[in-house]
């Protein structure tokens, strides 16, 4: 991507063991600077730990246009048309974060990531045995600092990826912003496990949306289609010209 900030990849590197216990490293990059913006090695996937943990990087470096992941836990979401909208993500989309997945079973969509993953292993973790989180995050935070300021990366010619990224001007919100829509969307609230009937349609969207507002958008060159969003994220197309 041309500048930074415009795409961030994020997964998990894959748990490792800590004494008699786990590790799950959870890291971020940025596309265009292959800067690290995020090493954290929490003691587990949840939801909550994952949110509490991009707060403070949205708060160092602000927030990125859009966020990559891959379609597991706890971004992704199996079930329901949006592809993916968990707990998680609405709460990324609802800080205006666009959210993209990559497509299963092709983890080079976020491939820069993938790679990062492949140099800590290579160069921290191989060998190594941490007695704990605590442990882990001392040798992550050091290797971090030559990471992104001192090693040279091949692919950015050989520059260090601080050299190539500076902090986003769009600042963390002190409250999430209100859901606003256009005076031509036809705005319905999601019910219980995901069900919304809008444009005399009954659809199933992800359960994250349950009590959020959703809004169909009318095409202006194609007469009775619809685009379906939560806030700015597209989630299916509703074709009133063809039958259910």
């Amino acid at each position: 991507h041309a500048a930074p900030n415009d795409l961030w990849q994020m997964d998990f590197k894959g748990t490792i063991a800590v004494g008699s216990g786990r590790c799950d490293p959870l890291t971020v990059l940025d596309d265009h600077s292959r800067y690290n913006l995020l090493l954290k090695a929490t003691s587990d996937m949840r939801t909550d730990t994952v949110q509490a943990a991009l707060t403070e990087t949205f708060h160092r470096y602000g927030l990125p246009w859009r966020m990559n992941m891959d379609n597991g836990s706890p971004w992704g979401s199996p079930a329901g048309d949006s592809r993916g909208l968990s707990k998680l993500t609405v709460w990324l989309v609802r800080l205006g974060i666009q959210v993209t997945f990559s497509a299963p079973a092709h983890p080079q969509t976020n491939g820069k990531d993938e790679r990062f993953h492949r140099s800590l292993k290579a160069e921290v973790l191989a060998g190594q045995h941490f007695h704990t989180c605590d442990h882990a995050q001392q040798a992550f935070d050091q290797w971090r600092a030559v990471y992104n300021h001192l090693r040279p990366h091949e692919a950015i010619g050989m520059a260090v990826p601080g050299s190539r990224y500076q902090a986003s001007p769009r600042p963390f919100p002190s409250a999430l912003p209100a859901i606003e829509y256009g005076p031509n969307d036809h705005v319905v609230m999601v019910k219980t496990l995901g069900a919304v009937s809008v444009l005399g349609r009954k659809l199933k969207v992800s359960n994250a949306l349950a009590g959020y507002p959703i809004a169909a958008r009318p095409r202006e060159d194609e007469d009775g289609v619809y685009d379906l969003y939560f806030a700015q994220h597209r989630l299916t197309t509703i074709d009133l010209r063809r039958s259910e």
